[in-house]
């Protein structure tokens, strides 16, 4: 991860270079998220922020809006690949929409993260993937409209208010 200035991010994404500039609601969302989550990732002795997964082989790297590790990974530095990862989240923007649907699913399923958490703001809609595998995910929760709960399976075992994202 590069980060630019002011909260700048930069991701590459299927090999171009793309400033993110997160906005006041979706950093929101983002919160919103991670608190509700918080107390079950600190009793799994795990630890949410954004992370950095490594994507090796591929043109691609991605900074997620929300990422939940072992606290003994975290220890380590540097960057996990998405199948050390409990969950990932990603928020869209006007300008990172289709990349968070279609781009960062594929990449993320293909790399083995268990959970991917698709908080679509355009949509007004959230949909959790899950059973990864080499051409996608296989299970879809969703797209539920926002106020409807999603159940975050174990190991979280929670169900996520979406009703104020």
């Amino acid at each position: 991860m590069t980060t630019a200035h002011d909260g700048d991010r930069t991701e590459i994404v299927e090999g171009v270079i793309t400033n993110v500039t997160p906005s006041w609601d979706h950093e929101r969302a983002a919160k919103l998220v991670r608190r509700q989550i918080e107390a079950r990732v600190d009793d799994l002795g795990c630890v949410e922020g954004s992370g950095n997964p490594d994507l090796p082989g591929s043109a691609n790297w991605f900074v997620p809006d929300i990422a939940v590790v072992r606290e003994e990974l975290a220890h380590r530095g540097g960057a996990l690949l998405p199948d050390q990862t409990l969950l990932i989240g990603e928020i869209t923007s006007k300008s990172s929409a289709e990349t968070d649907r279609v781009v960062k699913r594929r990449r993320y399923a293909e790399y083995g993260a268990p959970l991917y958490l698709l908080v679509d703001r355009m949509e007004r809609s959230v949909t959790l993937f899950a059973e990864p595998g080499s051409l996608g995910y296989t299970k879809a929760d969703g797209p539920h409209p926002f106020g409807t709960a999603v159940r975050l399976p174990e190991p979280f075992g929670i169900d996520l208010d979406t009703s104020g994202l």
